[in-house]
C-alpha cells in the first residue's frame, strides 16, 4: 500500500466546492478569492494519497490575503499585466503549504 497513490474525492463534492468558492469569490468582487482558494485546495489535499502519504493543506485564506491584496493592486496598476504572475504566485504559496498528514 506504500507505493499506491491515488485520489478519492468525488466530482459531485469539487462542482459544490467549485461552485461556492465562485459564488462567494462573484459575491464579494475578488476580495474572498483567498478564502475559496483555501477552501478548494483543503478539500483537493485531502483526497490526495501521493505513495501511501495522505497530504495536507496547511494555508489559511488570511495568510494568503495580503499578498492577493497586493497582487491585485499591481495587476490594477499595470493594466493587468502583472496578473500572468499571479497564477504561478498561488501555485507556489498553495505548495509551500502543501505537506504530508503524517
Amino acid at each position: 500500500m506504500k507505493d499506491k497513490s491515488y485520489f478519492d474525492g468525488g466530482l459531485l463534492q469539487l462542482i459544490g466546492w467549485k461552485l461556492l468558492g465562485a459564488l462567494i469569490t462573484t459575491i464579494t468582487l475578488g476580495i474572498c478569492y483567498p478564502w475559496a482558494v483555501c477552501m478548494i485546495y483543503n478539500w483537493e489535499t485531502k483526497h490526495t494519497v501521493i505513495e501511501g502519504r495522505r497530504l495536507k493543506f496547511t494555508g489559511t485564506a488570511v495568510g494568503l490575503f495580503g499578498s492577493w491584496i497586493k497582487w491585485l493592486l499591481l495587476t490594477i496598476i499595470t493594466l493587468g499585466i502583472y496578473g500572468f504572475w499571479v497564477n504561478i504566485k498561488i501555485k507556489k504559496w498553495i505548495t509551500k503549504h502543501t505537506v504530508f498528514a503524517d
